[in-house]
Protein backbone atom coordinates (compact mmCIF):
# COMPACT_ATOMS: atom_id res chain seq x y z
CA UNK A 1 0.00 0.00 0.00
CA UNK A 2 1.45 3.32 -1.07
CA UNK A 3 2.72 5.67 1.53
CA UNK A 4 -0.13 8.27 0.42
CA UNK A 5 -3.38 8.60 -1.57
CA UNK A 6 -2.24 8.21 -4.83
CA UNK A 7 -4.65 6.72 -7.98
CA UNK A 8 -5.76 3.50 -8.20
CA UNK A 9 -4.73 0.96 -10.21
CA UNK A 10 -1.36 2.66 -11.45
CA UNK A 11 1.49 0.67 -10.66
CA UNK A 12 5.25 2.14 -10.24
CA UNK A 13 5.86 6.02 -10.79
CA UNK A 14 2.62 6.30 -13.07
CA UNK A 15 1.06 6.29 -9.58
CA UNK A 16 3.02 9.47 -8.70
CA UNK A 17 2.80 10.80 -11.71
CA UNK A 18 -0.72 10.86 -11.91
CA UNK A 19 -0.90 12.52 -8.47
CA UNK A 20 1.28 15.22 -9.31
CA UNK A 21 0.92 15.65 -13.43
CA UNK A 22 3.11 19.02 -13.15
CA UNK A 23 6.08 17.68 -11.96
CA UNK A 24 5.71 14.12 -14.21
CA UNK A 25 5.65 16.46 -17.64
CA UNK A 26 9.76 17.56 -16.60
CA UNK A 27 10.52 14.20 -15.48
CA UNK A 28 9.09 12.71 -18.66
CA UNK A 29 10.60 14.86 -20.86
CA UNK A 30 14.49 14.02 -19.05
CA UNK A 31 13.47 10.07 -19.87
CA UNK A 32 12.00 11.22 -23.35
CA UNK A 33 15.87 12.81 -23.94
CA UNK A 34 17.87 10.89 -22.24
CA UNK A 35 16.50 7.51 -23.56
CA UNK A 36 14.78 7.51 -26.19
CA UNK A 37 16.20 11.02 -28.25
CA UNK A 38 17.93 10.03 -31.94
CA UNK A 39 20.81 12.16 -31.54
CA UNK A 40 22.51 9.94 -29.37
CA UNK A 41 25.60 7.26 -29.93
CA UNK A 42 24.19 5.04 -27.71
CA UNK A 43 21.44 2.94 -28.72
CA UNK A 44 17.84 2.99 -27.41
CA UNK A 45 18.51 -0.28 -25.83
CA UNK A 46 22.05 0.91 -24.37
CA UNK A 47 20.45 3.57 -22.77
CA UNK A 48 17.77 1.35 -21.40
CA UNK A 49 19.73 -1.21 -19.77
CA UNK A 50 21.90 1.68 -17.83
CA UNK A 51 18.75 2.60 -16.71
CA UNK A 52 17.63 -0.71 -16.02
CA UNK A 53 21.23 -1.73 -14.41
CA UNK A 54 20.96 1.45 -11.34
CA UNK A 55 17.40 0.17 -11.23
CA UNK A 56 19.00 -3.32 -10.15
CA UNK A 57 21.60 -1.67 -7.92
CA UNK A 58 18.82 0.49 -6.24
CA UNK A 59 16.67 -3.15 -5.75
CA UNK A 60 13.73 -0.78 -7.45
CA UNK A 61 11.41 -3.86 -8.65
CA UNK A 62 9.06 -1.78 -10.82
CA UNK A 63 12.16 0.75 -12.92
CA UNK A 64 14.64 -2.50 -13.28
CA UNK A 65 11.83 -4.79 -14.92
CA UNK A 66 9.72 -1.82 -17.06
CA UNK A 67 13.42 -0.85 -18.80
CA UNK A 68 14.60 -3.98 -18.45
CA UNK A 69 12.17 -4.80 -20.77
CA UNK A 70 12.71 -2.15 -22.74
CA UNK A 71 16.06 -2.63 -23.16
CA UNK A 72 15.05 -6.15 -24.38
CA UNK A 73 12.62 -4.88 -26.68
CA UNK A 74 15.35 -2.32 -28.63
CA UNK A 75 18.38 -5.09 -28.05
CA UNK A 76 16.27 -8.21 -29.41
CA UNK A 77 17.27 -10.54 -26.49
CA UNK A 78 15.34 -12.78 -24.05
CA UNK A 79 14.79 -11.66 -20.01
CA UNK A 80 17.51 -13.84 -19.21
CA UNK A 81 20.43 -11.98 -21.28
CA UNK A 82 19.14 -8.59 -19.25
CA UNK A 83 19.38 -10.88 -16.00
CA UNK A 84 22.99 -11.96 -16.99
CA UNK A 85 24.21 -7.80 -17.65
CA UNK A 86 22.27 -7.24 -14.07
CA UNK A 87 24.12 -10.58 -12.29
CA UNK A 88 27.15 -9.48 -14.44
CA UNK A 89 27.88 -7.43 -17.05
CA UNK A 90 31.65 -8.05 -16.77
CA UNK A 91 30.92 -11.50 -18.29
CA UNK A 92 27.97 -10.94 -21.03
CA UNK A 93 28.18 -10.72 -24.48
CA UNK A 94 28.51 -6.66 -24.31
CA UNK A 95 31.24 -4.17 -26.47
CA UNK A 96 33.76 -3.28 -24.28
CA UNK A 97 32.56 0.34 -24.30
CA UNK A 98 29.52 -0.61 -23.02
CA UNK A 99 30.70 -2.76 -19.94
CA UNK A 100 32.77 0.45 -19.27
CA UNK A 101 29.52 3.11 -19.26
CA UNK A 102 28.02 0.17 -17.12
CA UNK A 103 30.91 0.40 -14.32
CA UNK A 104 30.55 3.97 -14.68
CA UNK A 105 26.95 4.27 -13.69
CA UNK A 106 27.35 1.89 -11.03
CA UNK A 107 29.58 3.88 -9.80
CA UNK A 108 27.00 7.26 -10.15
CA UNK A 109 24.55 4.61 -8.38
CA UNK A 110 27.02 4.46 -5.12
CA UNK A 111 27.36 8.37 -5.29
CA UNK A 112 28.88 10.85 -7.81
CA UNK A 113 32.23 10.95 -6.48
CA UNK A 114 32.84 7.38 -6.68
CA UNK A 115 33.28 7.97 -10.32
CA UNK A 116 37.19 7.57 -10.42
CA UNK A 117 39.57 9.05 -13.22
CA UNK A 118 40.72 5.51 -14.41
CA UNK A 119 37.04 4.99 -14.86
CA UNK A 120 36.81 7.81 -17.45
CA UNK A 121 39.97 6.91 -19.02
CA UNK A 122 38.96 3.58 -19.60
CA UNK A 123 35.73 4.15 -21.08
CA UNK A 124 37.51 6.72 -23.60
CA UNK A 125 39.94 4.00 -24.50
CA UNK A 126 37.12 1.83 -25.75
CA UNK A 127 35.75 4.70 -27.78
CA UNK A 128 33.34 6.57 -25.55
CA UNK A 129 32.50 9.97 -26.37
CA UNK A 130 32.74 12.87 -23.55
CA UNK A 131 28.61 13.06 -24.48
CA UNK A 132 28.63 9.66 -24.00
CA UNK A 133 29.91 9.63 -20.37
CA UNK A 134 27.87 12.49 -19.90
CA UNK A 135 24.67 10.71 -20.56
CA UNK A 136 25.45 7.32 -19.00
CA UNK A 137 26.03 9.81 -15.58
CA UNK A 138 22.83 11.46 -15.75
CA UNK A 139 20.79 8.49 -16.82
CA UNK A 140 22.17 6.37 -13.65
CA UNK A 141 21.81 9.91 -11.39
CA UNK A 142 18.29 10.42 -13.06
CA UNK A 143 17.25 6.74 -12.29
CA UNK A 144 18.50 6.55 -8.68
CA UNK A 145 15.99 9.69 -8.28
CA UNK A 146 13.43 7.76 -10.73
CA UNK A 147 13.66 4.88 -8.43
CA UNK A 148 13.79 6.62 -4.73
CA UNK A 149 10.05 8.47 -6.22
CA UNK A 150 9.05 4.97 -6.66
CA UNK A 151 10.07 3.16 -3.26
CA UNK A 152 10.12 6.08 -1.52
CA UNK A 153 5.70 6.91 -1.81
CA UNK A 154 5.51 2.94 -1.44
CA UNK A 155 3.97 2.34 -4.83
CA UNK A 156 3.36 -1.08 -6.05
CA UNK A 157 4.58 -3.31 -8.89
CA UNK A 158 2.90 -6.00 -10.97
CA UNK A 159 4.56 -9.21 -9.47
CA UNK A 160 4.77 -11.34 -12.84
CA UNK A 161 7.80 -10.08 -15.30
CA UNK A 162 5.99 -11.05 -18.31
CA UNK A 163 3.55 -8.16 -17.84
CA UNK A 164 6.79 -5.87 -18.48
CA UNK A 165 7.96 -7.91 -21.36
CA UNK A 166 4.14 -7.14 -23.10
CA UNK A 167 4.08 -3.49 -22.14
CA UNK A 168 7.79 -3.11 -23.86
CA UNK A 169 6.26 -2.76 -27.30
CA UNK A 170 3.94 -0.13 -26.67
CA UNK A 171 5.92 2.25 -24.32
CA UNK A 172 8.69 2.20 -27.31
CA UNK A 173 6.72 3.12 -29.53
CA UNK A 174 5.02 5.84 -27.51
CA UNK A 175 7.48 7.33 -25.66
CA UNK A 176 7.60 9.35 -22.41
CA UNK A 177 6.10 12.31 -23.54
CA UNK A 178 1.95 12.68 -23.78
CA UNK A 179 1.50 8.91 -22.64
CA UNK A 180 -1.87 8.21 -21.28
CA UNK A 181 -1.01 7.39 -17.33
CA UNK A 182 -3.74 5.09 -16.65
CA UNK A 183 -3.45 2.54 -19.80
Amino acid sequence: MAHIDLPDGLPGIRGPMAFRPETAKPMNELAEILLRDDNNTLSRGDRELIGAYVSYLNDCFFCQHVHGALAQHYMQCDMQFIDAIKNDFQTAPLAEKLKTLLAIAASVQKGGRSVTVQQIETAKTTGATDKEIHDTVLIAAAFCMFNRYVDGLGTWAPAERQVYVQRAKMRAEEGYLDFDLYK
